[in-house]
């Protein structure tokens, strides 16, 4: 484990760098024109293994014009032995450490289980409870450090933005908001620089803009007028062989185990749904 207090000072820096990155409009980053292309990666829950693949395949180094975008890095099946907690705070650790050392091309959007411990709404799975073995997992690794760096990790989640805009139209997010949603979410939280406590929990705009399910092609074309987008790149539902293509405008990507997938677009040519779904990869886990 990191020495914590190192771990502190890293994971401030990092959730300044996620509130304050160059360009970031409200709750939306939109991805400069010198960007290249663009590595976009499913929900990943703790994959710690696929993620260090992924850095293998992004190679930031090497291709300077490259972005990646992460989301989904808590709540998974890796645990400490003898009921020690989940390991996946280990992930927000190596993505924070990677934000510092690219600051403008390292992206974490907004996932519903960030939001979850931000808001301490219980999320179940099998008969466990993730937030309380989330925290089981930090309290495991760090000790009496513990509640100090967990409030740290709520703090870098409370810095992350809500999507990534590519220049080529192609909009990442978590998810599509329901349709029933719609007419009740406050759109101009998009462009505001922090979110009122009550828009995060059920009922709330952010809450409706990261736990939507609605994937069907009207409501697909609404959420694309709504944000100016003409297609969508989304995690949030598992996929049992790594993608989905439910409608003409969105990819799913899933990025846990056994068919953990990538998406590697250019963010400089004209984009289609083809050339979108052409571009997963599967890196299928050993």
């Amino acid at each position: 484990m990191p020495d914590p207090v190192k771990l502190l000072a890293l994971l401030r820096r990092a959730a300044m760098l996620f509130r304050n990155g160059p360009g970031r409009r409200g709750a939306v980053v939109p991805l400069p024109a010198s960007a290249v292309d663009a590595l976009v990666v499913g929900d990943l829950h703790g994959n710690i293994p696929f993620f260090r693949k992924i850095l293998d395949v992004a190679a930031l180094a090497q291709h300077p014009a490259r972005h990646l975008v992460l989301q989904e890095l808590v709540h998974g099946t890796r645990s400490y032995p003898n009921d020690g907690g989940d390991k996946s705070h280990q992930l927000v650790d190596l993505v924070a450490a990677l934000k510092c050392q690219y600051p403008d091309r390292v992206h974490l959007i907004m996932g519903n289980h960030e939001l979850s411990e931000l808001t301490g709404r219980v999320i179940a799975k099998n008969g466990e409870v993730l937030n309380k073995n989330f925290r089981q997992g930090i309290t495991t690794a760090y000790g009496e450090y513990a509640d100090a760096i967990y409030a740290a990790y709520l703090e870098l989640f409370a810095s992350l933005p809500l999507a990534v805009r590519a220049p080529n139209r192609v909009f990442i997010s978590h998810t599509l908001p329901d349709e029933r949603d719609f007419d009740r979410i406050n759109w101009a939280l998009l462009d505001a620089d922090a979110w009122p406590e009550d828009e995060l929990k059920r009922g709330g705009s952010i809450y409706a803009l990261t736990w939507g399910r609605d994937t069907s092609p009207a409501n697909a074309d609404r959420y694309a007028a709504q944000v100016d987008a003409d297609l969508f790149i989304n995690g949030h539902q598992p996929c049992d062989e790594g993608v989905q293509q439910p409608n003409h405008r969105q990819i799913i990507i899933d990025g846990t185990d056994p068919y953990p997938a990538y998406l590697l677009f250019s963010t400089q040519t004209p984009a289609t749904i083809e050339s979108l779904r052409a571009a997963v990869r599967i890196i299928p886990a050993a």
